[in-house]
């Protein structure tokens, strides 16, 4: 079993119109985009909150809001490229504390506490953890400790990142467990799934608000990052 209090760190940005969500645009406004990421963010972190995670961080680009609930250590966000960023967000949430970390996206809004738990429970298993996406991404990566390196090499946001993660990690000689897969919120066909699959989430309530048109969506489990 994992050692007790493990952290989850959440790395997101600010919900700015033109800033997040982009190839969600068109169909939907930059606005709407905006709308949209909030209530992800927002199921993401209740799906933190009610996890028994020890410690809960926020990793921001930008400034908190009211929106942000309490209960969260916000922590800025790193410069640089994804990698360097999730670099950054490994190693600020573990200085000067032993207990392993979760680190997840802003984009999987059907996000629950059981994947969190289960996501911990494999990390208990092994040095890492990694939930792949079913665009060849990943939603979640977990470690025990700070590792340098880690994501040295790993091109971020293709149908290859986990893959290639998953090589990195192996070159550095740490086992990695997997986690469930869930699907990214990256494109409107995303969303439409994502929404079919968790009807109940803010993120399913921003997207019927709308009142756009939408294809048939096949439910999924999948999630991931922006």
């Amino acid at each position: 079993m994992i050692e007790p209090g493990w952290q989850v760190a959440v790395i997101a940005k600010e919900p700015v119109p033109g800033a997040v969500k982009t190839r969600l645009c068109p169909p939907l406004l930059p606005g709407q985009a905006a709308t949209l990421a909030l209530a992800a963010l927002l199921d993401t972190l209740a799906a933190v909150a009610t996890s028994p995670a020890r410690r809960r961080v926020l990793v921001l680009e930008g400034r908190p809001g009211d929106w942000l609930p309490e209960g969260f250590e916000v922590v800025p966000q790193r410069t640089g490229d994804f990698g360097s960023r999730l670099q950054g967000a490994v190693d600020d949430t573990l200085a000067g504390w032993e207990a392993p970390v979760l680190v997840v996206g802003m984009d999987t809004p059907q996000l629950t506490p059981a994947h969190l738990e289960r996501a911990a429970e494999a990390l208990g298993r092994a040095e890492t953890v990694l939930g792949p996406a079913d665009d060849g991404g990943y939603w979640v990566i977990g470690t025990r400790c700070s590792v340098p390196g880690l994501f040295a090499g790993v091109p971020m946001s293709t149908a290859g990142t986990a893959a290639a993660q998953l090589a990195r990690l192996d070159a550095l000689g740490l086992d990695c467990a997997l986690a469930d897969a869930l699907r990214d919120v990256d494109r409107f066909d995303d969303a439409v799934a994502v929404a079919a699959d968790a009807p109940f989430t803010r993120f399913a309530a921003a997207l019927a608000s709308f009142g756009l048109p939408v294809a048939p969506a096949r439910a999924t489990t999948g999630a991931g990052r922006d």
